[in-house]
């Protein structure tokens, strides 16, 4: 069986992990509002949003009589029960490792494959715990500085000058931190036929 893959995200880093499953993609812009709705805890967040993302994704693909699978992803962070997005500013930023520093950090990433051909969605939500040193107002700012993570919930990227600011990580899937579980992702995706290690998948150099 033949597959049309899409990722429905903007995100580099998200684009990167995928690469690592040497499969041929094509990437959109989902483009929905990832507002939390009203009392919504953050594992509802997650996964409504995965879910929304790749829904929009098969909307702004084509039709075609090849099997399509659209992937959506989302991911927050959550210190002392609050429910932490993207800083967007690096005052916001600042306040964000302020918070975090010396504190267990839950990350939940909400992760959605898509059937556009049979209509049917899987989800799933991976957490990951991420153990934050203890940290001077000096270092926090001088790493938001340097790294500028704006755009990234809890505002770090780990797999850069963000992994000094941490003392342990505890999670199945070290990818899971940076956006996309590949390990579920995997599973979801052989579930819906389509087995990334078979010599029909695997994208040749």
């Amino acid at each position: 069986m033949n597959f049309n893959i899409v990722l429905a995200s903007t995100s580099p880093f998200r684009l990167q992990l995928l690469q690592k499953l040497m499969l041929t993609f094509d990437c959109v812009n989902p483009d929905i509002d990832e507002s939390p709705l009203q009392n919504e805890t953050a594992t509802a967040l997650v996964q409504r949003l995965a879910e929304q993302k790749a829904l929009a994704g098969a909307k702004l693909t084509p039709h075609t009589e090849t099997t399509e699978l659209i992937i959506g992803s989302d991911q927050v962070a959550v210190i002392n029960g609050q429910i932490m997005g993207k800083p967007y500013s690096v005052d916001n930023a600042i306040a964000q490792l302020t918070a975090a520093s010396g504190q267990a950090i839950t990350f939940y990433t909400g992760l959605a494959v898509y059937n556009k051909t049979t209509k049917q969605m899987l989800s799933c939500i991976e957490p990951f715990i991420v153990h934050f040193k203890t940290l001077s107002q000096a270092q926090i700012r001088n790493y938001v500085e340097v790294e500028q993570p704006l755009y990234c919930a809890g505002s770090f990227k780990s797999e850069g000058l963000g992994i000094a600011l941490f003392s342990r990580l505890e999670g199945d899937d070290p990818n899971t931190l940076i956006g996309l579980p590949l390990i579920k992702l995997i599973d979801l995706l052989q579930q819906q036929g389509l087995d990334v290690l078979s010599k029909s998948s695997v994208m040749r150099s």
